[in-house]
């Protein structure tokens, strides 16, 4: 077997198989990615059917990036001729007089700033587009025309296979037990052999933390086990893409959810509403707590998405202090290139991948990353105020 490469990515879940695919694009066969458990399992972040894609967002580093997200995705839609992103809308929503209307301005701003086409809606214009909707309080939104799903499962699969077709290799159930930085690139331990590289990308999600403390550069991740519930609603023809945009409800517990895609079911969850969890602690077990809390949301607030629960599945986010990425060498090791999604990076999967083979191959990249540098103050100060709430 091989044993030496250009590049190895560490992890292939939604972001490395990102990164396998567009390092694949310039290297060939010269990259390597290594998965301790199957490329299909369901033990992380980047599962399922669907994510959300959007240009919206609450700040202006993350709509630079947005646009650039899509034309990632595009490049591999158009290598494979699989349809990865469905365009069918979102919309961002609250009460109008209540106390998450800034935070809702905050997205407006920023897509402002970028100069992001979108529409206000008032109370009665939502409930006209979208009767679906309903409230006891005045609502507000904002409509993305752009916005809708991308294929979580799928995106991954094309992303590997493309690059396997570029003659990279993929080890599967090859855990790594040791990493060695040194002034010629990093040595990788694995339970199949020693693999060495002159870059080594790490994005291995909830499992990160435990690999850079092994190179000495541990960071402050959360890690938290969340849930999503499938619902089997008689209503389908009212959720079908074509008439019912994503959302995300502005709450002190954000609500987000999907048209039917995917299975023959609408799709919601409560953002970063999990406990804390080690990837060896969590369960499978969906939280019965959250279960009935997003069942009363939705019976409030878009009572005909309901219907017989199909499947509540779970899922890990790993989370920095202030919910930012995390994209950029190690300060002390710069061989050594880190990527976590923050429990929001699956949009950017295939831009955050390109990013990271730039970084790898050129030592740079056009995009501004400043933001989600390894050394900033949330990741270094340890009297950092965490912030989980987008």
């Amino acid at each position: 077997m091989r044993t030496e490469f250009a590049t190895i990515v560490l992890g292939c879940g939604g972001i490395g198989s990102g990164a396998l695919y567009w390092l694949s694009r310039r290297l060939g066969g010269d990259v390597l990615g290594l998965e301790q458990f199957r490329l299909d399992h369901d033990r992380g972040g980047s599962q399922d059917h669907s994510r959300i894609i959007r240009l919206m967002y609450h700040d202006a580093k993350y709509t630079r990036l947005a646009p650039h997200s899509y034309t990632a995705w595009e490049a591999v839609e158009e290598e494979s001729d699989v349809p990865l992103v469905l365009r069918c809308g979102g919309v961002e929503i609250t009460h109008a007089q209540g106390p998450f209307r800034e935070d809702v301005e905050n997205y407006a701003r920023a897509m402002d700033a970028a100069g992001v086409a979108y529409e206000r809606l008032d109370h009665d214009e939502l409930t006209h587009r979208f009767p679906q909707f309903q409230s006891d309080q005045e609502m507000m939104a904002l409509y993305e025309p752009q916005a809708g799903l991308v294929d979580a499962g799928k995106g991954m699969a094309v992303h590997q296979i493309l690059a396997r077709g570029r003659g990279a290799t993929i080890l599967e159930e090859c855990p790594v037990q040791a990493i060695h930085p040194g002034p010629d690139g990093v040595q990788v331990e694995t339970a199949r052999g020693t693999f060495r590289a002159q870059r080594l990308v790490v994005t291995a999600g909830a499992w990160t933390q435990q690999l850079l403390a092994s190179v000495g550069r541990p960071l402050p991740l959360t890690v938290t086990q969340e849930q999503v519930t499938y619902y089997a609603t008689p209503h389908l023809k009212e959720f079908s893409p074509k008439r019912f945009p994503i959302f995300i409800w502005k709450e002190e517990k954000d609500i987000y959810g999907f048209p039917v895609y995917g299975q023959v079911a609408t799709k919601a969850g409560i953002d970063a509403a999990g406990p804390p969890v080690t990837p060896e602690t969590r369960t499978f077990q969906p939280d019965p707590v959250r279960e009935r809390i997003l069942d009363e949301w939705l019976a409030a607030h878009i009572p005909r998405f309901l219907g017989p629960k199909l499947a509540t599945k779970t899922c890990l986010y790993t989370l920095p202090p202030d919910r930012d990425f995390v994209l950029g060498p190690l300060p002390e090791h710069p061989a050594i290139l880190v990527a976590v999604g923050a429990g929001h990076g699956y949009k950017f999967a295939s831009l955050l991948g390109r990013i990271l083979s730039q970084l790898a191959l050129d030592g740079s990249t056009e995009h501004d990353i400043s933001a989600f540098r390894v050394d900033r103050p949330a990741l270094t100060d340890p009297n950092y105020v965490p912030a989980h709430r987008i």
